[in-house]
């Protein structure tokens, strides 16, 4: 089946080429985003796979199903970009990738909270300097604290799995608990003020929106580590600054923004920031910040090119798919 892939990024194409041995399509690269003004780059292509961070909005729908697109094939598992009744209004067929190695995204939540509470970063740029000085590097032993997972889905499950596998006592917050989770479920309240460590692993919904909001990060143990993987909008950004500057929290790691869509997945060194809330945020010696990299392992990608393509050929085929949306 004939594919356009918008906002193909090299390591992508090199695993969706590898994926594709198995599957047989007809595959072809753009680098641009899908937007209104590049929607029309997919006329005659039944089927368009798209990323998080490119719009799916009615007017861009509309586009794609009069160029004759009836498959659009999310390589992601979020699809809050999506405007889900106007696909199905234009005859869209919609399909995700639901879970991909949810390993990659519990490590890399891990890895920030690590880079955090033992300082490497800032440690591995002395180094370089020739400063070898252990001032202001103090951390602490992730072993005894109380780490609180918010969502216990594939990925927050590994995260529990892995903190316990620190020493760390673990709670839990998920309107659906699951008794495979290493953790203690308790109400969201009680986790942000028990747990010395926070990490959000809950799908952005508009019960979710803002779940981490001023009150939320008033309830939190004053000195607590924040990290999020999950959606940027899980935190209210505003209200995370006010926090940081207040001096209530000991650490934020952060993989998402809410404010991410035009300024992740891109270079913008030459010109800079333009988006003064996330300029602010890294003005903190406390935050730390990565560019929606948590998916980005060989396992993940292959995964996701798999499943993706998986979805394309069932579509060809009219078959069932179990990962469609709607």
């Amino acid at each position: 089946m004939k594919l356009v892939l918008f906002n193909a990024r090299p390591y992508e194409r090199a695993a969706f080429a590898a994926a594709d041995a198995a599957h047989g399509h007809d595959l072809t690269y753009l680098d641009p985003r899908l937007t209104p003004a590049t929607a029309p780059l997919a006329a005659g292509f039944p089927a368009v796979c798209v990323f998080v961070n490119d719009v799916l909005d009615a007017a861009v729908l509309a586009a794609l199903a009069a160029g004759g697109t009836r498959l659009v094939a999310l390589r992601c598992a979020g699809f809050n970009n999506l405007d889900l009744p106007a696909a199905t209004a234009h005859g869209l067929t919609v399909c995700r990738v639901p879970a991909y190695s949810p390993h990659a995204v519990a490590e890399h939540a891990v890895a920030l909270l690590l880079t955090l509470t033992r300082k490497t970063h800032k440690a591995y740029n002395r180094v370089r300097e020739g400063n070898f000085a252990l001032d202001g590097l103090t951390g602490f032993d992730l072993h005894g604290k109380t780490a609180g997972v918010v969502g216990t889905g594939a990925i927050g499950r590994v995260a529990c799995r892995i903190l316990a596998g620190f020493g760390c006592r673990v709670l839990a917050a998920d309107p659906v608990p699951n008794p495979a989770a290493a953790a203690e479920y308790v109400p969201l309240d009680r986790l942000l003020a028990d747990s010395d460590i926070v990490t959000l692993h809950c799908p952005l919904t508009p019960a979710t929106r803002h779940l981490i909001d001023a009150a939320a990060l008033a309830r939190l143990k004053p000195g607590a580590t924040l990290i999020n993987t999950g959606r940027g909008a899980l935190i209210d950004t505003p209200a995370l600054v006010a926090a940081l500057k207040a001096g209530r929290l000991g650490a934020v790691g952060l993989d998402v923004y809410e404010e991410e869509d035009g300024v992740f997945f891109a270079d913008h060194s030459a010109e800079g920031l333009r988006d003064d809330q996330l300029a602010r945020l890294l003005t903190f010696p406390n935050v730390l910040v990565t560019g929606h990299q948590a998916f980005l392992t060989r396992e993940a990608l292959a995964g996701i090119a798999d499943t993706t393509l998986a979805n394309v050929g069932r579509f060809e085929r009219g078959e069932p798919c179990p990962n469609r949306l709607g």
